[in-house]
């Protein structure tokens, strides 16, 4: 390797496996995993050194080289979902202290009664109402009582208080108190962690505030102190480029204000692989993409419409309201260790539960004894026991065979093949069920979309999937194995911020707009500071909108061709709320006025990552490609299916199914009528039969 080249590294830390992606400004792209550590930090070293190894360079040497660094991080989630994060305090209104139990009076599961209460993450004796009150216009009612939150300090002090979380009312209108507080923090608690909801979610809507404010307490003092100790551990290693944390929106951000709104660092991971997804859409030439990334525990649904991932500002977390922008990523508890179990009716159910990595599945070899989608997928002869993981662990058949036959079998009397069958055909119809909360009940049609899976399980289940949607393409891409890292080198810096703004559709006062917009923007340019790697900027705007008399916004594109706002953008805006309206609720009624409640600005910092050539495409034949043969039970019958070695494969090669193409971390299964093409990039395209009743047959 030639001195002085330059690359851009993203790392994905997840449960089981730290994932690496380098890609150098010559066009070279290599990637690497290694098991992740108790300390993520460490585990991030690791698979640097990794990749220093297949470079043959010192790690110093590498990290040299290397000019930006972004890092996906799974430390807030995990802190939320396990509830092990800082010792938190709250200062809120008096009266209002128990906002965060109350929340909007119900549950999140609705219908579930037997829903227990969500764990404390602020026990109600931290949570401390002090008397002030501005009104809906920002006139103080009754003053700030200073003493009273001194006080409240003092506790919190004495009790080890890590963070402070501070929520007033009508705070989104005027943040003075809030601020005042901030300063009275700085004097008796130091050393705390300082979470003020005027910062963290300037809206209106109290609980959403109040638990989105919480809970950036709750995971910010973990997210500092871990990201200080990786800057340090780099720092020690030779690395002396800039570091970028992976964001909830699809967007990167520096380490301070990552550790300054830790909340929005809580999709970390999988909103690479969503940013991943829309970058090989748009280079395979297909703009709407429906993602789905399938693990051992988890499958993971994002929906991508002309190249643009959906968003969100209604997310649960850990039982507790995230009102923070994020991507759309629905997700249910369905991957290769789903467990295969039979309910007091007898009827055959798969997941939500998993074996997890310890013990795992049965064919693990680790203890497990109950039949999951792994299991099924071995016996059906889908996946090579001598090659999983690129052969780094061997899957015994017999125990998979034996969980099978005496969970699912002969309980229900049927062969231990029609077992797997049964539980591989229940697993494909509830992810095609899940699939659809993204697609139909967002008036989205899934024929209009390609698949694309990623994921160690994601490729085996693709074709059937695609099968059950209607959908006509599936697209398994190179790096699947490792795509959350890839998307982490693609992303663009971006800060969201956003304020309450209440107004009327038409009549609006286009210059207060333009002024609040204005503010938005210089807000965000200083929260964006001088961030390298950004060479242009970019400025989106939104607006939240509904029918007068709703209850919820609807999120509306913003467009203008300049700066300022004008009242033709307004009137495009308020088309585009009718059409959206009407296809998400199935009802438009443009004679309604229209209220305006929150406005949005993204502004988005250009990255330009190095660029990666196409590969030049030689002759269809795959043969050079070709492992051998092995019998795949298909719904229809049993056949014997050619087995290509995905790393021997070259673009233009085609592949007419029944397939197997096994790749390291991954395998991918061309069913019947089905066709799949290598493209220019590496990405394995399928083609499925227009007569979907004809695909099963062998």
């Amino acid at each position: 390797m030639s001195a002085g080249v330059r690359w851009d590294v993203g790392v994905d830390v997840g449960g089981t496996f730290t994932d690496l992606v380098a890609l150098a400004e010559d066009g070279r792209r290599l990637s690497t995993k290694t098991a992740s550590t108790a300390d993520p930090s460490e585990g991030v070293l690791h698979a640097l050194q990794r990749a220093a190894a297949q470079l043959q360079l010192p790690l110093a040497a590498f990290l040299a080289q290397v000019g930006t660094l972004v890092h996906g991080t799974t430390v807030a989630t995990n802190a939320l979902l396990e509830y092990r994060g800082a010792k938190v305090g709250l200062i809120t209104t008096e009266g209002f202290r128990d906002e965060l139990e109350f929340r909007r009076s119900y549950k999140e599961s609705t219908f579930d009664p037997r829903l227990p209460p969500p764990t404390p993450i602020c026990p109600r004796r931290y949570r401390i109402g002090v008397p002030e009150r501005l009104d809906h216009r920002g006139e103080v009612l009754v003053p700030l009582d200073e003493e009273a939150v001194r006080a409240a300090l003092r506790m919190f002090r004495a009790e080890g208080v890590e963070a402070v979380a501070v929520c007033f009312l009508f705070s989104f209108v005027d943040d003075r108190h809030e601020r005042r507080v901030a300063e009275l923090i700085a004097q008796e608690l130091p050393q705390a962690h300082v979470s003020l909801s005027c910062e963290v979610l300037p809206e209106i809507r109290e609980f959403e505030r109040v638990s989105t404010t919480v809970v950036n307490a709750y995971t910010g003092p973990l997210i500092a102190r871990y990201l200080q100790r990786l800057r340090g551990r780099l720092a020690e290693a030779g690395f002396g480029g800039e570091l970028l944390v992976m964001q909830s929106h699809g967007g990167v951000l520096g380490p301070q204000q990552s550790a300054r709104l830790a909340v929005g660092t809580l999709l970390s991971g999988p909103a690479g692989g969503v940013t991943a997804a829309a970058w090989t859409g748009a280079r395979a030439g297909y703009p709407n993409l429906l993602s789905v990334d399938m693990g051992g525990t988890s499958y993971d649904i994002a929906l991508i419409e002309r190249l643009s991932p959906g968003t969100t500002t209604e997310s649960w977390i850990g039982r507790y309201r995230i009102a923070r922008p994020m991507l759309d990523i629905h997700t249910i508890g369905a991957g290769g260790g789903s467990l295969a179990w039979i309910d007091d009716g007898g009827a055959l159910r798969v997941g939500p539960r998993s074996a997890g990595s310890l013990p795992g599945p049965a064919c693990y070899g680790r203890g497990g004894e109950r039949p999951t989608v792994t299991d099924a997928n071995l016996l059906l002869g889908y996946l090579n026991p001598e090659y999983f993981l690129g052969g780094e662990m061997r899957l015994d058949r017999a125990a998979a065979a034996g969980a099978v036959r005496r969970h699912v079998a002969e309980p229900l009397q049927m062969s231990v093949e029609d077992a797997a069958l049964a539980i591989i055909e229940i697993v494909n119809h509830n992810l095609a069920d899940a699939s659809h909360f993204v697609t139909t009940q967002r008036g989205h049609d899934p024929q209009e979309f390609a698949l694309l899976a990623v994921g160690g399980a994601g490729a085996i289940h693709a074709g059937r999937q695609a099968q059950l949607l209607g959908i006509g393409t599936v697209i398994v891409p190179a790096s699947g194995p490792v795509f959350c890292a890839l998307g982490d080198t693609l992303a663009n810096l971006q800060v969201s911020v956003s304020r309450s703004f209440q107004a009327t559709l038409p009549g609006l006062d286009l210059a207060a707009l333009n002024q609040a917009f204005d503010a938005l923007e210089a807000q965000a340019r200083a929260l964006l500071g001088g961030a390298a790697g950004a060479a242009a900027s970019e400025v989106r705007r939104q607006l939240d909108l509904r029918y007068q008399g709703e209850v919820h916004e609807t999120q509306v594109a913003l467009a203008t061709r300049t700066r300022r706002i004008t009242a033709l953008n307004l009137e495009a805006a308020l088309r585009d709320f009718h059409a959206l309206h009407e296809r998400l609720y199935a009802h438009r009624d443009p004679a309604q006025p229209v209220e305006l409640l929150t406005l949005r600005l993204d502004l988005i910092g250009l990255r330009q990552p190095p660029e990666q050539p196409p590969g030049r495409f030689g002759g269809e034949d795959p043969a050079p490609a070709l492992k051998g043969h092995r019998r795949l039970v298909f719904a229809t019958g049993a056949a014997s299916v050619p087995v290509y070695a995905g790393d021997r494969l070259q673009p233009g090669h085609f592949i007419a199914g029944p397939a197997v193409i096994e790749q390291w971390g991954t395998t991918i299964v061309v069913y019947p009528r089905q066709e799949a093409l290598i493209d220019a990039w590496g990405n394995c395209i399928i083609e499925l039969a227009s007569d979907p009743a004809a695909m099963e047959a062998p």
